[in-house]
């Protein structure tokens, strides 16, 4: 029943009587043994098999084989549409429409990955260029054993139940379960296109593990890798990967006993991470957004979902089989996925070798899914695809599963169908790798460590370390930073009497001994110093000779203190240690967190010392790197002004405006009264329309400086900036005067 090419074929074929169909692995016509003979024929009558190639050379598998002629296939079945909502038909308003799996194979077709000629075409291509085109795999209803093989009887029996049930009931289930963490809808055939779409994903793995196509694309609805053991959910009914991967091992343990499941959907896979938790042989790795928690699968009000971690590597003898790459937030890309596949993937699915690889693809992190809001291209799928097929001999089954923009699904599979088909990648443009993905991968790497030989490499211990009294570096520079101005210049840790503030601050704030008799003060908010090293170039290892540490502060305390100026020097640490810290990273402090310590610290040591030095006439702030964010959060929260007497930034990471909604001049005086040095290769002299931006007055008084980085803007415009407070202090005589006045 075809009238154009949006009706549902009832029958499952193609809507062109013609098609390169790949040979049935079961329930068919001929079935291929893992050596690629076919049952049909004795496999060593050499008079038959020569009958065989005078009639048609190119038609059996195993002649391909030996060609090195095997083409991609492709499993597509019409019947799959029949899953829709209640509400709306066969075109509901809804992210797992389907018209999915349609618009990708129109782009197949209008891109002639498909065949679409007539009879006499058809053998001219299977007899002179068999892989020009993908080869027809038919999909079939999944039996009941073959899905219980990782679902609970019950489970199949409540989608079984679903096609007897009324119109009325069906909508008020899809109603119900769309709005809680289900997010499902059901109609009368979900039942008949679920099983269509398992059934689907077992003959295409099935077809590439004897051999019968290279590769192979399912290209099925409804998608799988949520549905539980026991449970429906996320648009999920039967888990088709996992039905596919066990029975793929059950039937050809001799050539198929490990199965490496790659899930690039933009969701974490909990139910197929929750069906191999503990199997050696299953290695599942996802690469998904998991905003602590909080991104699908896990619940925004209850962001502690086990599933996605980083932490969840396995249990018992899967132990390391499970290796969860969960991005921070929404908006990575292609240089955020290649970096994952280099320094994650595969080397991890290289060391476990298996004998097939199953890439769960949805298309969710596509550039243009709004589900998703991830940047990832076609061509960067392309790379990722291409990557896979260095494994398992090439036998790569990708079975489809998220992805809810019609235009990006269809570019995305496109070019993965391509790569599949021996077409290389296309030339691709990498981006820097987000900051925060890399530390990302960093601490999986970690995590992973103890499982896998290829990610131990520059991992350390961090218990181990504990055990044998080690401290990490940055407290140690800061001890050895906190002696080094007792010694030169008798400073000593100023006391904050807040606890919070007090575990991480201690030893961070240090003040010299005349500052409340001061007569003008210096407040420098900094980074901590920068450290240096050189690898070995034959090991890489790290020597103390070979590392330096830089701090360009302690040469502004000299000059103050020569000068009789009063100085307080606030170290703002990047990282807070604490006694139960064992991971290698060390957890850095979020931004939001670390933005609030240090307006509480800058607004406490200004009421409870700055503000009380009465007879400092004198205050300069000095903010350097990102804790110049002190000088922000103090100006904007206390009303400053009439004390402050200049304002100097060092800044190579964000420009940070200073603006009032309640201090309407609080711009204006920022402009007037501070110098912002920007680094030379800051990211706003790139573009014309950032620097005229960054000249305006809420960003103070910027100055772009002719060098890079904090140490060197420092040191190259110390003179300048000794220049300019000297210039803007009052007079001598001018405070005698006053003085004198005031006793009178």
């Amino acid at each position: 029943m075809v009238d154009n090419d949006n009706d549902i074929v009832m029958d499952g074929q193609d809507t062109h009587p013609a098609t390169i169909d790949v040979p049935a692995t079961s329930n068919g016509i001929t079935k291929t043994e893992p050596n690629g003979h076919d049952q049909s024929a004795p496999a060593n009558d050499e008079k038959e098999e020569k009958l065989d190639d005078e009639k048609d050379p190119f038609i059996y598998p195993a002649r391909l084989k030996r060609r090195g002629l095997l083409p991609t296939g492709c499993c597509y079945d019409d019947r799959m549409k029949l899953h829709a909502n209640a509400d709306f038909g066969p075109n509901p308003h809804h992210p797992e429409d389907p018209s999915r799996i349609e618009h990708i194979m129109r782009i197949f077709k209008r891109e002639g990955l498909v065949f679409t000629g007539d009879d006499e075409d058809l053998k001219k291509v299977i007899r002179t260029d068999p892989r020009r085109y993908m080869w027809r795999i038919p999909a079939r209803h999944a039996t009941k054993e073959e899905i219980c093989i990782v679902h609970h009887p019950e489970h199949f029996r409540w989608v079984e139940d679903l096609s007897r049930k009324p119109t009325s009931e069906l909508r008020r289930l899809s109603t119900i379960m769309d709005q809680g963490r289900d997010s499902l809808y059901v109609g009368s055939m979900t039942f008949e296109a679920a099983l269509i779409s398992a059934g689907g994903a077992i003959e295409t793995c099935k077809s590439v593990v004897v051999g019968n196509v290279k590769n192979a694309f399912a290209v099925i609805r409804p998608p799988g890798h949520h549905a539980e053991f026991d449970a429906p959910m996320g648009f999920c009914l039967f888990n088709n990967v996992p039905i596919a991967a066990k029975i793929c091992q059950t039937e050809y343990p001799e050539i198929c006993r490990k199965v490496l499941i790659l899930d690039w959907d933009v969701h974490h896979g909990n139910g197929i991470q929750n069906m191999f938790y503990d199997d050696p042989n299953i290695l599942y790795i996802s690469l998904h957004v998991y905003m602590n928690g909080s991104f699908y699968p896990g619940k925004p009000d209850n962001p502690m979902t086990p599933d996605g971690s980083i932490e969840n590597c396995g249990a018992g003898p899967g132990l390391g089989k499970n290796v969860n790459i969960g991005w921070h937030d929404q908006g990575m890309g292609d240089g955020e996925y290649m970096a994952a596949f280099q320094k994650i993937v595969m080397p991890i699915a290289h060391e476990f070798d298996p004998d097939l690889v199953i890439i769960s693809a949805g298309f969710d992190a596509a550039d243009g899914d709004e589900l998703g809001a991830c940047f990832v291209s076609p061509a960067c799928y392309a790379h990722m695809t291409h990557m896979l097929m260095s494994l398992a001999n090439g036998k790569v089954a990708v079975c489809l599963e998220g992805g809810y923009n019609l235009a990006a699904i269809s570019k995305s599979a496109l070019a993965v169908a391509r790569t599949l088909m021996g077409e290389p990648p296309p030339k691709m443009d990498l981006p820097k790798i987000n900051k925060e993905a890399a530390r990302v991968l960093a601490k999986v790497q970690a995590y992973q460590a103890p499982y896998w030989e290829c990610m131990r490499p520059g991992i350390v211990d961090v218990q181990e370390m504990q055990s044998q009294g080690g401290q990490r570096l940055h407290d140690v520079v800061r001890s050895a930073q906190r002696f080094n101005l007792s010694e030169k210049f008798g400073m000593f840790p100023l006391y904050i009497q807040r606890d919070v503030l007090f575990k991480s601050f201690e030893n961070q704030v240090l003040v010299t001994r005349n500052a409340s008799e001061a007569r003008k003060l210096l407040v420098v908010i900094h980074d901590p110093p920068e450290l240096h090293a050189q690898p070995d170039p034959l090991d890489n290892s790290l020597q103390p000779h070979d590392s330096w540490i830089t701090d360009s502060i302690p040469q502004y305390i000299q000059w103050a203190i020569n000068r009789k100026i009063g100085v307080i020097d606030i170290n703002i640490p990047q990282y807070i240690t604490h006694p139960e810290d064992t991971e290698s990273l060390a957890p850095k402090v979020d931004e939001r967190t670390q933005q609030a310590q240090i307006q509480e610290l800058m607004c406490y040591i200004w009421d409870n010392y700055l503000q009380l030095y009465d007879n400092v006439d004198d205050i300069f702030l000095m903010g350097v790197g990102n804790a110049y964010l002190g000088v922000k959060l103090l100006l904007i929260n206390r009303d400053v002004k009439s004390r402050i007497s200049g304002v100097v930034n060092f800044v190579n990471g964000n420009l940070r405006p200073v603006k009032s909604d309640v201090d309407t001049d609080l711009s204006s005086w920022y402009k007037d009264n501070s110098r912002v040095y920007v680094s030379a290769d800051h990211a706003c002299w790139a573009d014309a329309d950032l620097s005229r931006k960054v000249m305006k007055r809420r960003f103070g008084s910027v100055i772009r400086s002719n060098v890079s980085g904090l140490g060197r803007m420092m040191n190259e415009h110390f003179k300048d900036v000794q220049d300019w407070m000297v210039d803007r202090m009052v007079p001598e005589e001018e405070k005698l005067g006053d003085e004198m006045v005031e006793d009178a």
